[in-house]
């Protein structure tokens, strides 16, 4: 499995909005479960959204009711919509995609700045 790339981060004001792209290559099939993380500078990267092949979606509780994690299956892209947002969710933001043969694959993340 190669890389995913992500892309879509900028610098944009509190409440704006802003939707970061993962691009997968190969077969998305033997895809098990993708993820978004961040990871705000001095702090842990911290788990921001997921979903799997079986449907079950999660967010953070900062996230909830502001982000939305989706897929284009056609295009091989998993996207995260993210609206109002806020200073603290500066960060760079990274997808993930967890294998059925139990590969995880990092993006090399994508840099968001929100400005107060």
């Amino acid at each position: 499995q190669v890389q995913p790339v992500d892309s879509g981060g900028d610098l944009v004001q509190a409440g704006g909005s802003l939707r970061l792209s993962c691009l997968f290559s190969g077969t998305i099939f033997s895809i098990n479960a993708i993820s978004w993380s961040r990871q705000a500078p001095g702090k842990q990267r911290e788990l921001v959204a997921s979903t799997n092949i079986r449907g079950t979606t999660t967010y953070a509780d900062a996230v909830k009711g502001r982000f939305t994690i989706s897929t284009d299956i056609a295009k091989k892209t998993m996207y995260l919509q993210m609206n109002s947002l806020k200073p603290e969710d500066t960060g760079v933001y990274f997808c993930n995609a967890v294998y059925l043969n139990g590969a995880s694959k990092w993006g090399q993340g994508t840099q968001v700045t929100v400005s107060s």
